[in-house]
């Protein structure tokens, strides 16, 4: 069975990964993976060297990654380039993730962009965290000292409340508190168990 996890900006889909992780499930991090692969020495960081220059690295020789991000975040086609480098990257080594966890693992993989990049038709399952967009843009400025502006910049860049829960086929709430959160992750997990179990059985 395949899962996927998504959410937008600030929705807490990194806490709701952390809690599956805790209740048995093996979590696919793609933006981890996405790190993974432009490490220092990688044939993605040459990749991306050849595609936007050596001026994109630190004086070590690491990725500068905040101005990557600045670079890709004003321009559509960059953001394009770099993708089509980094995305092939990161689908390997998750399928070799998954492949290692085993058949009778359950196996999240957890994809910030998952609605953007189409690929909800990849999964039997997708867990959407969700949050009201007030308060996404509430937590951006009070927990990461974003603007306002940046805040809602970076939403409007992904998919819309509206267009991930389209997809889901697990809604979690996340406007409470922590322990309501984790309840609301167990019960998730205990119904994805049990749809293993069906299939499997």
């Amino acid at each position: 069975m395949r899962v996927g996890l998504t959410g937008g900006v600030a929705s807490g889909k990194s806490t709701v990964a952390a809690y599956l992780s805790e209740m048995g499930a093996v979590i696919v991090d793609s933006d981890q993976l996405a790190r993974e692969v432009v490490t220092r020495g990688t044939p993605g960081l040459a990749q991306v060297v050849a595609a936007f220059g050596p001026g994109v690295l630190t004086a070590e020789g690491d990725l500068n990654r905040p101005l990557m991000g600045s670079i890709v975040f004003k321009d559509p086609a960059a953001r394009k380039r770099l993708e089509a480098i980094i995305h092939p990257l990161v689908a390997a080594r998750s399928a070799e993730l998954v492949a290692a966890a085993g058949d009778a693992a359950l196996v999240v993989q957890d994809i910030p962009l998952l609605v953007e990049g189409g690929m909800a038709a990849n999964f039997d399952e997708i867990i959407v965290v969700d949050v009201p967009e007030e308060v996404q843009v509430e937590r951006m400025v009070r927990d990461r000292g974003w603007t306002e502006t940046d805040a809602r910049a970076r939403m409007a860049a992904q998919a819309t409340r509206e267009q991930r829960c389209a997809v889901a086929t697990f809604i979690i709430d996340n406007t409470g508190t922590r322990e309501e959160l984790r309840a609301r992750v167990a019960e998730t997990y205990a119904a994805l168990l049990a749809r293993q179990q069906e299939l499997g059985g």
